[in-house]
C-alpha cells in the first residue's frame, strides 16, 4: 500500500514563496468553426512565424507537445491544467494562433537571452506554470520514459578477463569503465551488431552478465523569478572531522557555489563524466538540489550542522547521462566519498539489473538511498525509486495531496514538498518536481542522522513521523 505522507513544517518556506509579480492576461476565446475532419493537424512555419491548424477535440497536452516539438520552445504548464482543443484557422501570426489554441487559458511567451523562448500556460498566474511539457519527440525529465541505448551493453566480467581483447574481438569500443565493479560500457557500430554480439558475450566463460544501458535525461533547470521575501537557508556549517560528519551524495548535474556561507557545506566534487565548467549566469539543477537539501537539514539540525553535501557530477555538461554513469557515481560516492545518504533526484522507466544489484549492496552496508518517483501522474514504476531498497519520494501540495503531475504508484514511500526557491548570485530561482521533494527528504534524513541516529531504518521511521498524514491521492 502506498504511504502518502504529509509534512508538518517547512512547506511554507518551500512552496508558499510569495512571489510579488503576478503576470496574467486572459486569452481570447476561440472563434473558429470546429474542424470537419478527423485528422488533427498543426503546422508551425517558424521561418514566417505563421501557423495553421485543423484540430478536433485534441487534448491540451498533445497540442502543447506539438508546439514544443515544432517551435523548439520550452513549454511550461500549470499542473492539473487539462482540456480539449477544437479549432481551425490558416496563416495566423503566432500570438493570434496561441490565443485560438489555448482558448480561455492565460499564457506568456518570454524571450531568453541564451536559448529558445519559454511559453508559460496557466489559469491565474505565471508562477503556477511549473510543469514542463516535453516535445512529442522527447523523452526527458524524471520518469519520462525508458529509452534503451540499443547499440550498447553493460558487460560485467570475472576478475582477470581481458576486456580490451574481448572488445576488440567483438568490434566494440569501451566507452565507460568501472574497474572496481568489473563492469564496462561497450558500444557497437550498430544496433544489429550489438544484438549479434550479445549471444557471443553470453557464451563467454568470463562474462557474468550482459545488461541494457538506459538514457537518463537531464532534469529541468530552475526558472528565474522577479522577487520574493524568502531568504536562503540560514543553517551554517559547523566544524567536523571524518568521523562526525554526515555525507549526502548528490548525484546530479554540476553543483556551483552556493549563497554565502552555504558553500561551506560542499565537499570536493566527484566527476564521473569528465570536467565541465557550469554556466555562470544561472544555477544548474544540481545547485538547486544542493540548496534544497540544506533546507531540509535546517528543519531538523538547527543553526549549525555537521552535514556535508558531496556533489557527484554524472552528466558532464551533456543533456543526458546513462544508468551506467549513475551506477559508477553511486560506487564512487560510497567508496571514495564515504556517503551515508544518496540523493537521486532523477529516474526513468529503464530497469537496470546492474544498477539494482549495486543499490542492494550499498543498502545492505547501511547507506540510505533516496530517489524521485517521477513527474508524470501515473502509477508506472520509475527506477531507481521503484527498487525495494530505495526510499521513493513523490511530490505533494500543502494540503498533503499528491501533486497533479506526480507519480502515485504503490512503490512510493513518502510525499514531500515539490517546490523550492533557491538562490544564485543573489537572484532567486524557482524549481519544482519530485526531484525537489527527494532533495528535501534527503536533507531531513541527513539532519536526523546528525541529531539522532544513523541507522537507515530509524531514520525512515522518523521521516514517517515528520511527514505523516493519511493517504490523500
Amino acid at each position: 500500500m502506498m504511504k502518502a505522507l504529509r509534512w508538518k513544517r517547512g512547506f511554507g518556506v518551500l512552496e508558499a514563496v510569495g512571489l510579488s509579480l503576478w503576470l496574467g492576461w486572459a486569452a481570447e476565446a476561440a472563434a473558429a468553426a470546429p474542424a470537419t475532419g478527423t485528422t488533427n493537424r498543426l503546422v508551425w512555419d517558424t521561418q514566417r512565424n505563421r501557423v495553421e491548424a485543423d484540430i478536433q477535440s485534441w487534448s491540451l497536452e498533445a497540442v502543447l507537445r506539438q508546439i514544443a516539438a515544432q517551435t523548439g520552445w520550452k513549454v511550461w504548464v500549470e499542473p492539473g491544467t487539462t482540456g480539449r482543443v477544437s479549432t481551425r484557422f490558416q496563416d495566423l501570426p503566432a500570438g493570434e494562433a496561441l490565443r485560438r489554441l489555448l482558448d480561455r487559458l492565460n499564457f506568456a511567451l518570454l524571450p531568453q537571452r541564451d536559448g529558445p523562448p519559454h511559453l508559460y500556460v496557466f489559469r491565474t498566474s505565471l508562477q503556477d506554470a511549473t510543469q514542463p511539457v516535453w516535445a512529442a519527440s522527447e523523452a526527458r525529465g524524471e520518469g519520462g520514459g525508458a529509452e534503451r541505448i540499443r547499440n550498447e551493453w553493460i558487460v560485467r566480467v570475472q576478475p582477470g578477463l581481458d576486456i580490451e581483447a574481448l572488445a576488440l574481438a567483438l568490434g566494440a569500443e569501451i566507452v565507460g569503465r568501472a574497474d572496481g565493479l568489473h563492469a564496462y560500457r561497450l558500444r557497437f557500430a550498430s544496433d544489429a551488431a550489438a544484438e549479434a554480439a550479445r549471444a557471443r558475450l553470453l557464451e563467454e566463460a568470463g562474462v557474468r552478465a550482459v545488461d541494457p544501458n538506459y538514457w537518463l535525461p537531464e532534469p529541468p533547470e530552475p526558472q528565474g523569478v522577479w522577487s520574493t521575501s524568502v531568504v536562503p537557508p540560514q543553517v551554517r556549517p559547523g566544524p567536523v572531522d571524518s568521523s562526525s560528519r554526515v555525507v549526502v551524495a548528490l548525484l546530479d548535474t554540476p553543483v556551483q557555489q552556493l549563497s554565502g556561507p552555504l558553500s561551506g557545506f560542499l565537499l570536493d566534487p566527484i566527476r564521473v563524466a569528465g570536467s565541465v565548467e557550469p554556466p555562470a549566469d544561472r544555477p544548474t539543477h544540481g545547485t538547486a538540489m544542493a540548496e534544497t537539501i540544506l533546507r531540509g537539514v535546517e528543519m531538523v539540525a538547527g543553526a549549525d550542522s555537521k552535514v556535508r553535501v558531496l556533489p557527484v557530477d554524472i552528466y558532464g555538461g551533456q543533456p543526458v547521462t546513462s544508468t551506467f554513469e549513475l551506477a559508477v557515481g553511486v560506487y564512487r560516492a560510497v567508496r571514495e566519498g564515504g556517503a551515508q545518504i544518496l540523493n537521486l533526484s532523477l529516474g526513468s522507466e529503464g530497469d537496470s539489473p546492474f544498477l539494482r544489484e549495486l543499490l542492494q549492496q550499498v543498502s545492505r552496508s547501511g547507506v540510505l538511498v533516496v530517489a524521485a518517483a517521477g513527474n508524470r501522474p501515473v502509477t508506472d514504476p520509475v527506477y531507481p525509486a521503484a527498487y525495494p531498497e530505495v526510499l521513493a519520494v513523490t511530490a505533494g501540495d500543502r494540503s498533503g495531496r499528491i501533486a497533479p503531475y506526480a507519480n502515485r504508484g504503490e512503490f512510493v514511500d513518502l510525499v514531500a514538498p515539490g517546490a523550492s526557491l533557491v538562490y544564485s548570485q543573489g537572484q532567486p530561482y524557482w524549481v519544482s518536481g519530485t526531484s525537489v521533494a527527494t532533495a528535501f527528504v534527503s536533507g531531513l534524513a541527513a539532519g536526523l542522522a546528525e541529531m539522532r541516529s544513523r541507522d537507515p531504518q530509524e531514520i525512515q521511521a522518523a521521516l514517517r513521523v515528520i511527514l505523516s498524514a493519511p493517504p490523500r491521492p
